[in-house]
């Protein structure tokens, strides 16, 4: 019985190394004659745990995807055997014999190496061939799959109408629709929309991500969303051309895979990187008609209504009166012109102010716009504001409309000439400044004239400005004197600044002394007190130490006694710097050193 044990255990042995040593690294292709501008496919395959793949440069040809990476798994009487895939999606740019060279891979420590292929590239549509590698039937399987992405996979420009009149409004969507699922996506192309003027609907739900709807196109169901969505207005009649956008997608598309584990956990995948764009859409502006355009017309296109108020109709000449237009409807708000007004000659009128509130919808564009005037009457009277005839074509019925407003009947007391006018700022009012250097009213009363220059030339002014002059050069030219010799004294400059510089030192302490920071504090003292003593005993800040600092305050006959609180102070600050002080407070030390410095300034 032991015999036999070990014969099998060697029989398993040496089968699994006879099995590991079974490792092949192959390549294939789809095909091996192909045409200019068409894809095929390239797959290198290794039958073992497998690390560092090289592929070739590819040089000849152009990669549209890869490498796209596939792992099976195939067991069999309790062994089990690992496969890896790699495949790149080419295209063939030019006519010749090419080669693709070999691919490195590492197995169990080996280096392994495939075969070159040699692939021939010809003009126009190629001649099928087998390639001879045996895996014919996948790679056809893979390149039908490749040649549906088109069908699966595309954006269209999406147009609610194609003619228009100019000036009316129209939605583009530009809509993508696919059967396959979408790993990445990135915009290559913003289309042109030369030739109209064009707003974009922002909805809140697209700002935050795209909304996938199911929509039946050609009798098949795609997953679609709106990617751009905008409203145009032609700005010229003729054929206007809506660009494509152009788009490189990461796709997920399914492998069919003969092996059972595959099939078991839903299939085998592969990311292939796509580009795809949308076909040019033409309009067609048609030019408003000429029978019966009204008089004033100011380009409007849609369909509109007007409305004007006032907000008083009785005030005093030179008063403030604010006239309100509002236009509301839907169709080129934006591109309205200025309103068309008949004011009285009386009264002056400033340009509007103009206040747009406008939505934009899939529908086209809505909202109103409002024209705010400021009308200023010089005379006392009674006035009429005559309505504003307002007209705009209608593309639904190919019709000019007139709409009017009502009219105004205004009281204008007297009011005084000189005074000045303010209009009040507000939602629906102009903003002016004060008004009353604007042209009065000529005054008739009797007035005298004097020569020009009668009593100021020979005056005491006029001799005083002519003293004055010379004086304050002088002035200017010895304080500059001063200022010079007095900085070019650097110990006395240094003396002056000391108590100045030590003074925001010891603010900076006093606040890090409030905010209980006491590092921050004891730095701020120290270096406000040694800035302070470099500075007045003229001392190079890196030269002070206890020694030299004593010396030189007994030389400009500072006291004993106060000799011994600056060292003693010092000595506090140093220790506090590297380990805590608890002899003494902080609020005590901030009461020293500036009692020191004071009593310092006194004594030298």
């Amino acid at each position: 019985m032991k015999i036999k044990y070990y014969i099998l255990t060697l029989l398993l042995f040496w089968g699994g190394i006879l099995k590991a040593q079974d490792v092949k690294f192959t390549a294939g292709v789809s095909k091996t004659t192909v045409g200019t501008g068409e894809k095929f496919q390239v797959d290198f395959t290794v039958n073992g745990n497998s690390s560092d793949f090289n592929p070739p440069a590819f040089s000849s040809f152009q990669v549209f995807s890869g490498p796209n990476v596939s792992t099976s798994m195939e067991s069999i009487n309790g062994v089990t055997a690992v496969s890896n895939s790699y495949s790149y999606i080419l295209m063939a740019a030019k006519q010749g014999d090419f080669t693709i060279g070999p691919a490195t891979i590492i197995v169990n420590g080996k280096k392994l190496s495939t075969n070159a292929i040699r692939m021939k590239v010809v003009k126009g549509q190629p001649v099928q061939q087998n390639n001879g590698q045996g895996n014919g039937a996948d790679n056809s399987i893979i390149e039908g799959n490749t040649a549906d992405l088109a069908k699966s996979l595309f954006i269209k420009a999406v147009v609610d109408k194609a003619n228009v009149y100019l000036g009316e409004q129209l939605t583009v969507s530009f809509r993508i629709y696919t059967r396959v699922g979408i790993e990445d996506s990135r915009l290559d192309k913003v289309p042109d929309l030369t030739g109209f003027f064009n707003q974009d609907i922002k909805s809140p739900q697209q700002q935050q991500q795209v909304q996938w709807r199911v929509e039946t196109y050609k009798g098949l169901k795609y997953n679609t969303a709106d990617l751009k969505q905008t409203i145009l207005f032609p700005e010229h009649a003729g054929d206007l051309t809506i660009e494509p956008m152009e788009m490189t997608l990461l796709v997920r598309q399914p492998v069919q895979s003969r092996d059972v584990m595959d099939q078991f956990f839903g299939g085998s995948f592969k990311e292939v990187k796509y580009k795809i764009k949308s076909a040019p859409v033409v309009i067609h502006a048609r030019p408003l008609p000429e029978t019966g355009k009204p008089d004033g017309f100011a380009s409007a296109v849609g369909t509109f209504n007007i409305e004007a108020s006032v907000d008083k109709t009785e005030l005093k000449a030179n008063e403030a009166l604010n006239y309100r237009v509002k236009v509301t409807g839907a169709g080129n708000i934006k591109l309205l012109k200025t309103v068309n007004t008949n004011f009285p000659t009386d009264f002056e009128k400033y340009d509007p102010k103009i206040t747009d509130t406008v939505t934009e919808r899939a529908s086209g564009v809505s909202g109103s716009r409002i024209y705010n005037y400021l009308l200023i009457p010089r005379h006392q009277g009674d006035f009429v504001i005559d309505p504003i005839k307002f007209s705009y074509f209608n593309p639904a019925t190919g019709r000019y409309v007139t709409v009017t407003s009502k009219s105004f009947k205004i009281k204008v007391n007297k009011g005084v000439a000189e005074s000045n006018v303010t209009a009040l700022a507000g939602a629906d009012k102009q903003d002016v400044k004060t008004l009353g250097k604007d042209i009065r009213y000529i005054k008739t009363s009797d007035t005298t004239l004097d020569k020009p220059g009668d009593g100021f030339f020979g005056s005491a002014g006029y001799y005083l400005l002519l003293v004055i002059g010379p004086v304050l050069c002088i002035g200017a030219y010895n304080y500059r004197n001063r200022m010079l010799k007095l900085n070019s004294d650097i110990v006395l400059v240094k003396n002056k600044r000391a108590r100045k510089l030590a003074a925001k030192h010891m603010a900076n302490a006093q606040k890090q002394l409030h905010a209980n920071n006491t590092a921050a504090f004891y730095e701020d003292v120290f270096k406000g007190m040694y800035g302070y003593l470099s500075d007045k005993l003229n001392i190079p800040y890196a030269n002070l130490d206890r020694e030299t600092i004593a010396s030189a305050l007994k030389e400009k006959s500072v006291t004993e006694q106060l000799v011994n609180r600056v060292l003693e102070t010092l000595d506090v600050c140093e220790m506090a710097r590297y380990a805590p002080v608890t002899h003494i407070s902080k609020q005590e030390v901030f009461e020293k050193a500036k009692g020191i410095i004071s009593d310092i300034e006194n004594e030298i």
